[in-house]
Formats: structure tokens, sequence, C-alpha cells
């Protein structure tokens, strides 16, 4: 096998689970709709400064729509992420629906009601991902460019971040978030795409030397991002969705074009840490795969990422 699209994959197993796999309740209904994990890291980036411990929630990929994800389901999840007490939140896009397996949309302001509870100290803030531009609040819903998106985030109270950064302090220590606009955000030919991000415009807005956290939906930029960032954090992936062995890392090499998926990566002492999401695209099915809120602690020390669920 050569190609194996993910429209394909995902359409495949949705196809085998409405023709009754004895897995199909588990994989449509109790793994996306019921379960949630908390997924935890703590990373210790080069540079990073002694006495600033930093600990962030990450939402990704909620993909809102019914019955799979309601606004009642996304509430639920900002209440988790409230509970961890987090010194701040970030939300990494894809907030519209990916998929046409559904009852019916949920709009802008019924998910950003239910986001307006989140609370973190420093504040909320997000990108837009791919989904967020295509198209409305599902696809085969007439899009606005992300306009629809973005209302519903200002209307929540969360700072949308498109090609910019923000000087943040905890205590007297500070520190930078930057967060880039899509990089798919306009379909031109298969697998191919004209992005709005622009990385360069975007960090040379950062004007002193405190540490930078990258906000960015896809991860496919990070061969580009300097080790001047201390911490990438990316959505879109979804950890692969459905995470088989043997047939999932033959599906992400053919679709991502790389293997890095979930996680947490370093590279040449440079980090990314690629959420699960919570939401599907495609096709409504996560198998070994389950949704996630990301809690992560930056810190200065020695000491690896170890994540829990």
């Amino acid at each position: 096998m050569t190609f194996l699209s993910r429209r394909l994959f995902l359409q495949g197993l949705g196809g085998l689970t409405v023709a009754g796999m004895a897995s199909g309740a588990y994989a449509t209904v109790i793994e996306p709709g019921l379960l949630l994990d908390v997924t935890s890291y703590k990373v210790t980036p080069p540079r990073w400064p002694q006495g600033l411990e930093l600990k962030a929630a990450v939402l990704a990929d909620i993909h809102a729509c019914e019955p799979w994800m309601p606004a009642s389901r996304v509430r639920s999840i900002a209440e988790v992420a409230n509970a961890l007490s987090p010194d701040i939140i970030f939300l990494l896009g894809d907030f519209n629906g990916g998929h046409k397996f559904v009852s019916g949309p949920v709009m802008p302001d019924q998910w950003a009601e239910a986001l307006s509870i989140l609370e973190a100290p420093l504040g909320v803030y997000a990108v837009l991902g791919n989904h967020d531009i295509w198209h409305g609040a599902l696809p085969g819903i007439k899009g606005d460019e992300g306009d629809g998106v973005r209302r519903g985030l200002r209307h929540a109270g969360i700072t949308l971040l498109e090609n910019e950064a923000i000087s943040l302090r905890k205590g007297d220590r500070s520190f930078w978030v930057a967060g880039l606009g899509d990089q798919m955000a306009q379909p031109a030919g298969r697998h191919h795409f004209h992005g709005m991000d622009d990385l360069p415009a975007t960090l040379a807005k950062i004007n002193d030397d405190a540490p930078v956290v990258l906000l960015a939906h896809e991860p496919f930029l990070f061969h580009r991002v300097p080790s001047r960032v201390a911490l990438t954090l990316c959505g879109h992936t979804h950890g692969g969705q459905v995470n088989l062995p043997f047939i999932s890392p033959i599906y992400e090499r053919a679709n991502f074009g790389t293997d890095k998926v979930y996680g947490h990566i370093i590279e040449n002492d440079r980090h990314m840490i690629i959420s699960g999401g919570l939401g599907t695209s495609i096709a409504p099915i996560r198998i070994m795969r389950p949704p996630e809120v990301v809690s992560v602690t930056l810190t200065s020390g020695s000491g690896d990422s170890k994540p829990t669920a």
C-alpha cells in the first residue's frame, strides 16, 4: 500500500462500524463521547528561567456538533480544565464540526457560551484551525473565513492570536505567548494548501529574551521553529484518532507526511506537544486514542516529560 488517504481510512472504518463491528459501540459512543483523559507533561526546556513555573491547560479540536460534541459536553470539558487550576489556558483551534455524520450543528454562540466559564489567572488564548476557516459550523455549511468563530471567541472573553505575540508575567518573571494563523487555511489542490501563518513576522514582534510558548493548530511547521521558542503546542492530528498497531503508522505517514502526530516530541533541544484532541473529524470514531485535556507544566531544572492519563 503506497497511499492511504485520511478520508478513505476513517470512512472505511466508519463503514465497518455501520456494518456492525463488535467494537462499533465502543468506537463511536464510549471512547469519543464518554471518555475523557487528562494527560500531564512536565517540560524543562533549555534556558527556561529559574523561578518560573507555568502550568497550562490545553484544549484542542473540539469539533462541536450534535450528538457527538454538544454544548453540554464542551462545558463539562471546560469544567475539567478549570479543575486543574492552571495559570493559563490554551485553545488550539477547530471549534467547528469536522464531519457530516451528525444530527445537527452546534453554532459558535452555543459552544462559546460553554467555553466562557474557562478561567485562569493569566487568561485564555486561542488560535484557529483549518475547519474554522474552511466552512461553517459543519462541513457543507457555507463558511465566512472564520469570522463566526472569531466572534464566538470574543464573546466568550477568549483572546485570539493570529500571527500575534503577547507578553505576560507570572510573579516577577515574564514570558511570551505567540499564536499563528492556520497553515491549511486555503486549499490549493490535493494535499496542498496556502496558509495564513507567518512565523517570522510573529516572532519578530518579540522584543526581549523572555521565553516563548508558540500556539499552532497544525504541527507541520515544527522543523522551522527556532530554538528561541521554549515549547510549541499543536493539535489537528487527533493523535491519529484511530490508534491501531501496524495500520495507523502507515496511515499517519501517508496522510500527514510524518509520524509526529502525538505526544511530546524533542528535536535538537526543541520541544513540541501534540494533543490527541477532543472531537472527531471525517467520521465520529476513536479507537485507543481517547479525547484528552492536556496539562503542561513548564519549569527549569532536570526531568523528563512523562505523560500520565
